[in-house]
């Protein structure tokens, strides 16, 4: 079918879920009741859900037939044996450990690794700094909350929405040197290579770079941990646009792609597509002794470790997904309707990161001039989202940056973005047009739109349970 110029979805509906509409007065209730956080608007309340794609997609029909073959054995299930052999088939990494979910493995790997460089180079944790090309929430939380700094090492142009690139994802190497050396390599616990990176609009990382900074961290002896929720799109996202890499499949790019890592953490709620589940593995021999304290971690925080937080249908159903995720046509039809969304907000004047993986990012800072960041311009521009479709999305911006543990000052924050998230294979074209619609209502208000402060605002990861009011 490659002479026709539009593709529809590669998959047929079977099951829908009904949704209610409301009205502006239910909704500007509704918003404020909440806090002026969407995070806490209660489901049924909204019309199209873009806040995540973490678990919130459709599953495949074999990822359903998948879950009657669970064993649900307390220990040694052979369901985690399916597991565990999908990600030495798919990733190559010899041993692994389920969790509930992607923050599940970084809370055992975070502190096992600070913990490790803490008693083999007696060094003092608080003045280690790990490394990343844009921490995520979770990561950055997890990472502060072992009394560990977390830096990005980010592109010049990563958060310049008015410039694209092809990778705008990577590492810039010259800052992970001159961090490290900063730093001093011995109190680098780890390095962190997010793909695609999130915070910078779902960029994709090449390989060329993830390879460049494997060898940068080889030669200071610190270990590189692959963030790896959206291995699938970066996988696709190499084959389009790296030399040498359009004639692979996603499955031998993704095996490429890990040789440039030791270990891997995946919330398998985005590229795996299950509804709950995570992976933490480790590459080989060489980092038995922290897969062997990651596991003793693991019966403390999630469970024994060949469940680790999930039955064992929700382990057969992740085996499936890893492969499902990395079909061609369906990373296909998942960019393209991404890249319809940010075209359409283009056309119409509202400004966005160059089109990345699952989601669209729109520049709120851009959008919403009169409001600073102290008043989180993209959150202010989520509510209002809200109040006019019924659309829930999530600011990354200041409110997700946070503050610094040490001074209690506003981390400085690169751009002011709007993530609408695309859950897989769950919304139309149709809903495509409503969000691009909605915008436009949006805009004519633009100017009345106001700024956010805190009514309730929590210590760490404060995006997700603040409550906030307009000024």
């Amino acid at each position: 079918m490659e002479n026709f110029k539009h593709l529809p979805e590669p998959f047929r509906i079977r099951v829908v879920e009904p949704v209610k509409t409301t009205t502006n007065e239910y909704r500007e209730k509704a918003i404020l009741e909440s806090g002026m956080n969407p995070f806490l608007l209660d489901s049924e309340d909204v019309f199209i859900d873009l806040l995540t794609d973490s678990g919130t997609g459709a599953v495949t029909q074999d990822m359903q037939a998948a879950m009657l073959r669970g064993d649900e054995a307390y220990s040694g299930s052979r369901s985690y044996h399916a597991l565990a052999n999908a990600v030495k088939d798919i990733f190559g990494y010899e041993f692994t450990i389920p969790t509930h979910q992607g923050r599940g493995a970084e809370q055992i790997y975070i502190p096992v690794l600070i913990s490790m460089r803490e008693k083999e180079k007696g060094l003092e944790r608080s003045k280690m700094v790990a490394i990343s090309n844009y921490f995520f929430d979770t990561t950055q939380g997890h990472t502060q909350v072992n009394c560990c700094k977390a830096k990005n090492a980010y592109i010049e142009d990563a958060f310049d929405t008015s410039v694209n690139a092809d990778f705008k994802g990577n590492f810039d190497l010259d800052k992970l040197e001159y961090a490290i050396q900063e730093a001093g390599p011995k109190n680098v616990p780890y390095i962190v290579s997010t793909i695609t990176c999130n915070s910078a609009g779902g960029q994709p990382v090449s390989i060329a770079n993830l390879k460049a900074v494997y060898e940068i961290a080889q030669r200071y002896d610190i270990p590189v941990i692959m963030d790896s929720a959206r291995f699938a799109e970066n996988a696709y996202f190499i084959q389009q646009r790296e030399p040498g890499y359009q004639d692979w499949t996603i499955e031998a790019i993704t095996r490429e792609t890990y040789k440039y890592a030791d270990g891997l953490a995946m919330s398998a709620k985005k590229d795996a597509m299950v509804q709950m589940g995570g992976l933490l593995c480790f590459k080989n021999e060489k980092f038995l002794d922290a897969y062997n304290e990651c596991r003793t971690l693991c019966v403390v925080q999630e469970g024994f470790p060949t469940y680790g937080g999930l039955e064992g249908g929700a382990m057969e159903r992740l085996a499936v997904g890893l492969y499902d995720g990395m079909r061609q046509e369906w990373l296909a039809y998942r960019i393209a309707q991404v890249k319809y969304l940010v075209d359409g907000l283009d056309e119409i004047g509202v400004v966005c990161q160059q089109a990345g993986g699952h989601a669209a990012f729109v520049d709120a800072g851009k959008l919403l001039p009169h409001v600073p960041p102290h008043q989180f311009p993209a959150h202010a521009l989520a509510c209002e989202l809200y109040k006019v479709a019924g659309i829930r999305a999530v600011e990354i911006g200041s409110l997700l940056q946070g503050r610094d543990p040490e001074t209690g000052k506003q981390y400085p924050c690169p751009a002011e973005l709007l993530r609408l998230t695309i859950p897989r294979a769950t919304y139309t074209q149709s809903h495509m047009d409503f969000i691009i619609e909605a915008f436009e209502k949006v805009k004519e208000r633009a100017a009345q739109v106001k700024g956010l402060e805190f009514v309730y605002e929590p210590p760490v990861l404060r995006h997700f349970t603040a409550r906030l009011k307009e000024v």
